[in-house]
């Protein structure tokens, strides 16, 4: 009854301050999708990692990330190359462009999100970030 009462209180949580950042997010020039694409990519080494690890950490099909992946090609914020490892896999690469973008919108999404997170203290925001990893690294 605890480890359920825990994870709705999370989950409940999770949800109403996701719908005000995705309310509040600053959609000119990216939509909050496109905004994780880059995200995740910036926090890559060199910028880049295979699909299918960037598949792993975003909310979305398959499919639905592969035509993500390629809106943003378009817009050349990302680029796709050949895995030289293994020539059936795709690597995605952040563009220096991209790079921008996201360091943009991401200093204006950053000042909604220590809106809605000054709830908690800097002990409290410690201990809830030590215990979200905590929780990730189970499930890996």
């Amino acid at each position: 009854a605890r480890a359920v009462a825990a994870w709705e209180a999370l989950f409940r949580a999770q949800v109403s301050v996701l719908r005000q950042l995705h309310a509040e997010f600053p959609t000119g020039e990216l939509s909050l999708n496109e905004y994780d694409v880059l995200f995740n990519l910036s926090r890559q080494p060199n910028w880049r990692t295979r699909i299918r690890d960037l598949n792993k950490q975003l909310l979305l099909t398959q499919p639905s990330v592969s035509r993500l992946v390629d809106r943003l090609v378009s817009r050349e914020l990302v680029r796709k190359e050949t895995d030289p490892g293994d020539g059936r896999g795709t690597i995605v690469c952040l563009t220096d462009e991209g790079y921008g973008l996201f360091r943009r919108v991401g200093a204006t999404h950053a000042k909604a999100i220590h809106a809605h997170m000054s709830a908690l203290s800097a002990d409290e925001l410690k201990t809830l970030a030590a215990l979200s990893d905590k929780l990730r690294r189970a499930q890996e």
